[in-house]
């Protein structure tokens, strides 16, 4: 009798020593990790953490960056440095991912963009703004120059999602978006209770053994997750690994991916048919390894295109080439501060 009554209890006690170990992990993590930047307030106390780097020069433009679909600032670390010696720059975590307060929208580009600029408002970073977003990310930048065309003097799409490859123009991939859903939900309560600290922090910063142990009991969605994290973390400077375990051990972090993966159709929905920028360069950067955008595509895309084939890439071309994403941005500084100069003459 008392050998029953000793599991539960047992039970209640490594749950309740899990919760202690991802709160106190989490509190220490935001103290660690979180002072390169700042966070602003947009509206229904919702908080938006961006980090700032280079001097906003009153005579050229702020790049802005903009990561994928589950990923945060951390994603431009390297790109952001040396920009900034060259312009003022800004990185930011959407709602719901990084050190941002939970999203209070749907995760859709619109949304997403009128939020980026309440917060560039917020935060007085002044236009102009050369813009540049991966992948998702492509889409809210393209949606932010269709809203704010007066404020953006050039975009840079580094490899956008394609709109057709995504249900509802392409069902097929709905099994994919429903596996990221349910993996993320699942993902939930193991974060709550400090089973992915365990896991992440055992894959970034330690042996990777007990992480390895757990991908291979949650199964074949486990393991691949497992090797498409050690694929993309493993490209972006070491440094930022730890800070990159902080953000997967919280459980705001999967359910913020998990609002973005289930935003995708209404995603496909808004910018499938969306109008073309006008009267603003646009440069995407397409991988090698993927077929490159049609002459019909590009021009749904923007009146001014040039699409650029990066031959070494795949999806993560600022991870794979990121001197190719340094240098188009560069000489889009150049060209817009050439522009303000010539205007003031």
């Amino acid at each position: 009798m008392l050998f029953l009554l000793w599991i539960p209890g047992s039970i209640a006690l490594l749950i309740g020593v899990g919760f202690l170990y991802q709160w106190i992990g989490g509190h220490r993590d935001k103290l660690r990790f979180s002072s390169p930047g700042r966070w602003v307030t947009i509206g229904n106390k919702c908080k938006l953490y961006v980090v700032e780097k280079g001097s906003q020069d009153a005579t050229g433009p702020t790049v802005i960056f903009e990561a994928g679909i589950a990923a945060t600032n951390l994603n431009w670390y390297h790109i952001q440095e040396h920009v900034s010696r060259f312009a003022g720059t800004a990185s930011y975590d959407r709602g719901g991912l990084g050190w941002s307060s939970p999203c209070r929208t749907a995760r859709t580009p619109g949304n997403i963009a009128v939020e980026l600029h309440d917060m560039l408002q917020g935060a007085r970073i002044k236009p102009p703004y050369i813009l540049v977003g991966h992948s998702f990310g492509g889409l809210v930048m393209r949606r932010f120059a269709l809203l704010f065309p007066e404020e953006v003097v050039s975009v840079l799409l580094v490899d956008p999602m394609r709109c057709e490859e995504w249900p509802p123009l392409d069902p097929q991939k709905q099994y994919q978006l429903d596996r990221g859903t349910r993996l993320s939900g699942f993902a939930i309560p193991i974060a709550r209770f400090g089973l992915a600290r365990l896991a992440v922090t055992s894959l970034l910063c330690r042996s990777g053994r007990t992480a390895g142990r757990l991908a291979g009991a949650a199964g074949d969605g486990g393991r691949h997750v497992l090797e498409r994290v050690t694929e993309e973390v493993g490209k972006m400077p070491s440094e930022v690994w730890p800070i990159v375990a902080a953000h997967w051990s919280r459980p705001a972090f999967y359910a913020g991916m998990r609002s973005h993966v289930e935003a995708v159709p209404d995603t496909v929905r808004e910018m499938h048919d969306a109008e073309p920028i006008r009267g603003i360069p646009v440069t995407i950067l397409t991988p090698g390894k993927s077929t490159p955008l049609s002459t019909e595509r590009l021009h749904r895309i923007g009146d001014n295109v040039q699409q650029v084939i990066a031959e070494e890439s795949a999806h993560w071309i600022h991870l794979d080439e990121p001197d190719l994403v340094i240098d188009s941005i560069r000489e889009m500084v150049v060209a817009a501060t050439s522009e303000t100069v010539a205007a003031s003459v």
